[in-house]
């Protein structure tokens, strides 16, 4: 069920898909060049909603989500051909920013509004 899905869930629903009726994967220098396009169609969005551009005629059906969905499938593609865990990953990556991290921002005077 996708509503409870997990990372690595996520991780075989795309390359289930990818079997099914991608063919195969783009090779990996597409995908971080698909990734890097994705991105970009984030920031558009983020760009016109939340900062100083406006959407233009026909632009508006662009939503956040959707474009956030294309980064996450396109990343997903990457760590499959990549063999990479992205659970283990960011388990591993969360651990690395809690130890580095834990008492760096609540001291920080700029988030704190206490400058």
């Amino acid at each position: 069920m996708i509503d409870d899905m997990t990372i690595r869930d996520a991780q075989k629903t795309v390359d289930d898909w990818i079997k099914k009726y991608g063919v195969r994967y783009f090779s990996e220098l597409t995908n971080m060049a698909i990734l890097t396009e994705e991105v970009g169609e984030v920031a558009r969005v983020m760009a016109r909603k939340y900062g100083d551009q406006s959407f233009k005629k026909g632009e508006s059906d662009k939503t956040l989500a959707d474009e956030l969905a294309d980064v996450l499938w396109v990343l997903i593609c990457l760590a499959n051909q990549t063999g990479t865990d992205l659970t283990d990953a960011f388990a591993r990556n969360m651990e690395k920013k809690t130890a580095r991290d834990q008492s760096r921002h609540l001291n920080n005077d700029k988030l704190s509004g206490t400058k």
